[in-house]
């Protein structure tokens, strides 16, 4: 504290400019870091679900076929198809809405980031005031 009371008004002003410049450097790399996080959370999860998606579909394709095959026995080959193409439909519009959902930017914010850039603003105004 004495070593505050000996510096002058214009040597205080740098040295907080010197630690604003320090701390938002320091925010920043904490920003870059965790946005490097993200995105590669968000490659894994995508090529996982992309190698998922590519045996589902063969397996789907079997059962439609057994069930248009299983169906058509009932209503006829073009109305088994039918039925059975508009139900698959129907799944996949549901399906799709579910992920670009869960796909949201809003989920993708780095919250840890933005939670310390608003304390480090609040500290600053405090030491100014």
């Amino acid at each position: 504290m004495a070593d505050v009371e000996n510096r002058s008004l214009p040597q205080l002003i740098g040295d907080l400019s010197n630690d604003l410049t320090s701390l938002l450097r320091k925010e920043s790399e904490l920003i870059r870091t965790e946005v490097s996080e993200k995105a590669g959370q968000l490659a894994k999860a995508s090529g996982e679900m992309a190698a998922g998606a590519i045996c589902l579909m063969a397996a789907l394709l079997i059962l439609l076929q057994a069930v248009v095959i299983a169906l058509a026995k009932l209503v006829g080959a073009g109305w088994a198809s039918l039925i059975v193409g508009v139900a698959v439909a129907i799944l996949g519009v549901v399906l799709v809405r579910a992920g670009a959902k869960a796909a949201a930017p809003s989920h993708l914010t780095p919250e840890r980031s933005i939670r310390q850039v608003e304390k480090d603003a609040h500290l600053a105004k405090e030491q100014v005031t």
